[in-house]
């Protein structure tokens, strides 16, 4: 079976590799920026708990799975299904009735009001919470999936809980960072229009704003990008938490 426990795996993460590559932190920034964080937070009181989820573990006998893992699998790939094309609807250039819209620049307001960013940072804190509110349950059920497959898996299974208990509400405020950096590459945005704007005489109309090519349709595609990176990440401990039910699976019956 696979013995680590399932975490989220920041320094690997296309979440990093993307902020990186549209200059929001540094190259060196993401070697620390979210895993060594997480890290330092692991204190003495969370050790205690861990070890003590891990002992009250080992040694029960395996209850049933509420949910099998093939259970927890297919609500995992129809939510993952679900999260991108809302994600992705609510950013496309002509969107269908979604409940989440990017916000359209109004070309009856005075252009400094019409550039203002606290439309995009609540329009992605919307997004966030829906990722988050989808996915809690799930990891809770793909625990029970696994603790129902062996008394090591159980093992793992508590030692997981424990660890979502000590980690998300610090994770949740590093990842409430992301609309905050997304607003540096807004400003860069604006800021690069406006001085193409004043090189060639032209007029700044928020009508056009999202026009293809233009300032804001590229910002458009760029807070989809970091939502999809986002959802991604965020799954990757209920897909380590199946991915540790099949191995033991697999290994039972080897």
């Amino acid at each position: 079976m696979t013995r680590a426990l399932p975490r989220t795996n920041f320094n690997s993460s296309r979440l990093l590799r993307l902020l990186g590559e549209l200059a929001l932190i540094e190259p060196q920034e993401a070697e620390q920026y979210l895993a060594e964080r997480l890290g330092q937070w692991l204190d003495f009181t969370d050790a205690i708990a861990l070890f003590a989820a891990h002992n009250e573990s080992a040694g029960s006998s395996t209850p049933s799975a509420h949910n099998t893992a093939k259970d927890a699998e297919g609500e995992l790939t129809e939510l993952r299904s679900k999260l991108t094309a809302t994600i992705r609807n609510s950013c496309a250039p002509t969107p269908p009735p979604t409940r989440i819209r990017f916000p359209i620049p109004r070309a009856d307001l005075p252009l400094d009001i019409a550039a203002d960013y606290e439309p995009y940072r609540r329009f992605y804190l919307a997004h966030q919470r829906d990722i988050e509110t989808a996915l809690r349950p799930l990891r809770t059920r793909a625990r029970a999936a696994l603790a129902g497959a062996g008394a090591a898996c159980k093992t793992l299974a508590a030692i997981d809980e424990v660890f979502e208990r000590i980690l998300t509400e610090r994770e949740s405020k590093l990842l409430a960072a992301l609309p905050v950096l997304l607003e540096k590459r807004f400003a860069f945005l604006r800021s690069a229009h406006l001085n193409h704007l004043g090189n060639v005489g032209g007029h700044d109309d928020p009508a056009a704003w999202l026009q293809p090519g233009a300032w804001l349709a590229e910002f458009r595609q760029d807070i989809a990008s970091v939502l999809l990176a986002e959802l991604e990440l965020r799954l990757q401990p209920t897909l380590g938490l199946l991915e540790a039910t099949r191995n033991e699976k697999q290994h039972s019956h080897d």
